[in-house]
């Protein structure tokens, strides 16, 4: 006998009753407060974008806010900004932990309670959490959430930038659960606290008062729509949003075929040597509109402060299967009930204090997110996206000025923003944030005004992109030049392996590296202080990080290793400038199935070469690029001979 099983009701289906039932509402009016939701906590977010005083926050959009429901919902949260997509999956489990470590019975109206723990809250110490709770009638209606990058919390480096910290105590002050405000008012020992322990306290003041403030609007406008609408439209429309979010997933796992699917992928080592790999396994195992994901053989967990949290993963896999399965809905923490997921404690995705430490996490959801890619390459086949630059190379730079004031510019002048990877809608994005994360890239004339640096060049690196009938996004590379003594840290952990991976026939991307011209301030290449991008120059700069030719230190994926920590603290006079070249991004496609006329405006616009063209996609071009670039033409003859000879290659190269 077969037992048929009935396919789930979908929410647009449900008649009237049946929503009122469950929602405590009509359709129209939870749709309308949906909207209104959202509209709160975004315009919460741009209040603190347009107010906050440090660059990570003002420059970079390090934050995000949200909205997570009382505690007999699981404090779910229901809406959330577009800010820092690293955030998502820690939102409503931190809130949950630390209001539940304070005790719900403890917080009053006008409250701002405030964890910093990774182990506790997810991600790293200067990513502080702030909850407002919102009380109606007596009961808690919800909570509102901001979650922003502080400047500095202290530690053994300014700004927190380092791999080389060792354990939870040199990472920086970790901040239990407690109130920054108490109805309203500031908590005199917890500012205390704060300030006797963390640099750059001058930007943490504003920062924290206006964080309050925002709170505060959030709570007033949430107020507002319970006044329009009712407390009870109001927690049904909260349940709502969620419900919709995990409907979706649910759809979206339901279309990959049924199976086991695994991907490998590695950071390049942690800061004490250059002697360990640290990768992250992962076996997918779907069936029917049920995902597992078993981090079961991921790496220990590293000696330095590389490592991710539980939660951080738990962040990657919701993210990364929504940016490669459902990446039209909203995202809730309905997103995240669709799948299950296996971690063993004590690996670099799973770290447990005090040793190593946890920082560097966003590094090892970007390497989750291409494990995620590695692993769905085959099921997902046409609907693939190629991998992404991989790694965010941060740099902090820090020292102090003549009159002995400090400064420290952490994570705004490396490699942070690069290419993506294409996809059957198009070549990919050239200049962006990882997949994993969405900030901004911050202005160049902002940087130079607020530290002493020059941004010399920003361009991208032609014949990089991975190639296919969609092109991946090309390295980009990023000239800073110091005008001060400085000391330097950097964590470019991804140059052994390229994350930038090809799908559906593409190429991987190319690597990158970093390297240090002119250390002690003297002039390089003979060309003042612009440093050319030729290959020879290379022969006299510092290696810092990359895969390179030993003889020429040019990127070589057969080359050595350069390790990014060979020199724990990279000192610099005044004059030495420091390049970028980011990983690229892989291919989609075929790429000797490309129009001749998309390669012909790629060489016009300088993604890629004559030599290229021809070499990578079996496409002649006639004409000079540089002098005459509207001048340039196909070939078609030679470029039919070219792409003759190469499906020749191929079918040779199957046999």
């Amino acid at each position: 006998m077969t037992t048929t099983v009935a396919a789930p009701t979908l929410l647009r289906d449900l008649d009237e009753d049946a929503f009122g039932a469950l929602y405590d509402t009509d359709r129209f009016t939870a749709t309308v407060f949906s909207n209104r939701l959202r509209y709160s906590v975004q315009h919460v977010a741009t209040g603190l974008l347009h107010r906050a005083f440090s660059p990570i926050i003002a420059l970079a959009y390090d934050f995000a806010a949200a909205i997570c429901g009382p505690p007999e919902q699981g404090y779910q949260m229901a809406a959330v900004t577009d800010g820092l997509t690293v955030f998502l999956g820690t939102m409503a489990d931190g809130v949950r932990v630390a209001v539940e470590e304070y005790g719900i019975e403890n917080l009053k109206p006008g409250d701002l309670l405030i964890c910093n723990d990774p182990s506790r809250m997810g991600n790293h110490p200067n990513d502080v959490c702030f909850i407002r709770p919102v009380f109606r009638d007596g009961r808690t209606a919800c909570f509102m959430v901001i979650r922003s990058h502080q400047t500095d919390v202290g530690g053994i480096a300014p700004g927190g930038f380092s791999g080389r910290k060792r354990n939870s105590y040199e990472n920086g002050l970790v901040i239990s659960p407690r109130l920054l405000y108490a109805g309203g008012e500031p908590v005199r020992e917890t500012f205390s606290m704060i300030f006797d322990n963390v640099r750059l306290a001058q930007q943490l003041l504003p920062d924290l008062k206006t964080t309050q403030g925002c709170c505060e609007l959030g709570e007033q406008l949430i107020q507002e729509s319970i006044d329009r609408y009712g407390i009870d439209a109001f927690l049904g429309t909260l349940r709502y949003l969620c419900d919709g979010s995990a409907e979706a997933m649910r759809t979206a796992l339901a279309s990959i075929p049924d199976g086991d699917y695994e991907g490998v992928d590695s950071i390049d080592a942690d800061g004490i040597d250059a002697d360990e790999e640290y990768r992250v396994r992962i076996v997918l195992r779907k069936r029917g509109s049920r995902l597992e994901a078993d981090f079961s053989g991921s790496s220990r967990q590293a000696r330095t402060c590389i490592n991710g949290g539980a939660l951080d993963a738990k962040t990657a896999i919701g993210v990364g299967l929504k940016i490669l399965l459902d990446p039209e809905s909203d995202f809730t923490s309905g997103t995240f009930r669709e799948f299950d997921l296996v971690l063993p404690a004590g690996t670099i995705t799973t770290a447990l204090p005090p040793e190593g430490g946890i920082f560097f996490y966003m590094e090892v959801t970007n390497l989750i997110m291409t494990v995620l890619i590695r692993a769905l390459a085959n099921a997902l086949g046409e609907d693939a996206i190629g991998g992404d630059y991989g790694t965010l190379c941060h740099h902090n730079g820090y020292g102090t000025t003549p009159d002995g004031t400090p400064w420290a510019a952490s994570a705004v002048a490396g490699g942070e923003t690069g290419p993506w990877g294409a996809s059957k809608a198009g070549d990919a994005d050239g200049h962006s944030c990882s997949y994993l994360l969405n900030f901004m890239a911050p202005p160049s004339e902002l940087l130079e005004l607020g530290f002493p640096l020059m941004i010399l060049r920003r361009e991208y690196v032609p014949d990089t992109g991975g190639v296919g009938f969609n092109r991946g996004g090309p390295g980009v590379l990023k000239d800073i030049m110091w005008t001060a003594p400085a000391e330097h840290e950097t964590t470019p952990l991804r140059f052994r392996h390229r994350p930038g991976v090809g799908v559906a026939g593409g190429a991987d991307g190319a690597g990158g590296g970093v390297w240090i011209f002119g250390r002690d301030g003297r002039e390089v290449g003979g060309r003042g202080i612009f440093v050319d991008t030729d290959p020879a120059v290379y022969a006299e700069a510092v290696p810092v990080a990359g895969t390179l030719d030993p003889a020429t230190q040019v990127p070589d994926p057969a080359g050595e290793y350069a390790y990014f920590c060979s020199s724990p603290v990279w000192q610099t006079q005044p004059g030495a400038m420091w390049r970028y070249v980011t990983n690229a991004g892989g291919g989609w496609g075929d790429p000797f199935e490309r129009d001749p006329e998309r390669v012909k405006l790629d060489v016009r616009d300088g993604y890629v070469t004559l030599d290229g063209a021809r070499r990578d996609f079996g496409v002649v071009i006639v004409g000079d690029p540089h002098r005459a670039p509207e001048k340039l033409e196909v070939d078609a003859a030679a470029t039919a001979a070219e792409r003759a000879q190469a499906k020749t290659q191929q079918r040779k190269g199957t046999v």
